[in-house]
């Protein structure tokens, strides 16, 4: 089990809704259990559609640093989307969401990224960076990501210079100065 950061009000322990897994409860926790809750209750998606706590990590200039992403979204075998919770402005997510999405596999980009702070999301197509729905319920249920999976682009992996361009950015957007000693 891992330990938040320390400006994280802990409440004990609670089980992952998706894994059963022990985590610490936190606030942000909640929210993504809630998160990870509405995907399955609301959204329609099975429990193994859902990956949570991936992560990816990247050094970059001394700068050590593990980028999360909340929930992974997998169809048909492929990953379709990512979920990405972080309290406050989505704006300021959306860019690190879309390198995350774009890194995250070795043979393809992921096409999808949400962002959300539990209350509000933004679905983006991480092709162009376009803002495509706004909106908790922007965030297609099992029976549209269906529709929407013919024609959606898996584009190729990117060459090395372009993901090590967008490591830099996932990177730079999640290093958390904040908890330093």
């Amino acid at each position: 089990m891992r330990c938040p950061p320390s400006h994280h009000i802990v409440y004990g322990t609670l089980h992952d809704y998706l894994t059963g897994e022990e985590l610490v409860d936190t606030d942000d926790e909640r929210t993504r259990q809630d998160l990870a809750r509405m995907m399955v209750e609301e959204k329609g998606y099975a429990k193994e559609d859902l990956e949570p706590r991936r992560c990816i990590e990247t050094l970059f200039a001394t700068e050590f640093v593990r980028s999360n992403i909340t929930l992974t979204v997998s169809l048909e075998g492929k990953r379709i989307m990512v979920i990405r919770y972080a309290p406050g402005s989505l704006v300021s997510r959306e860019r690190s969401a879309i390198a995350a999405a774009r890194v995250m596999e070795e043979e393809y980009q992921i096409p999808l990224a949400v962002v959300t702070n539990g209350r509000d999301a933004e679905l983006l197509d991480t092709t162009n960076g376009k803002v495509l729905q706004t909106g908790m319920a922007a965030i297609p249920d099992c029976r549209k990501a269906r529709e929407l999976l013919p024609g959606l682009v898996f584009r190729e992996r990117l060459d090395d210079t372009k993901r090590e361009r967008e490591l830099r950015i996932l990177n730079a957007f999640d290093v958390e100065i904040c908890c330093r000693k």
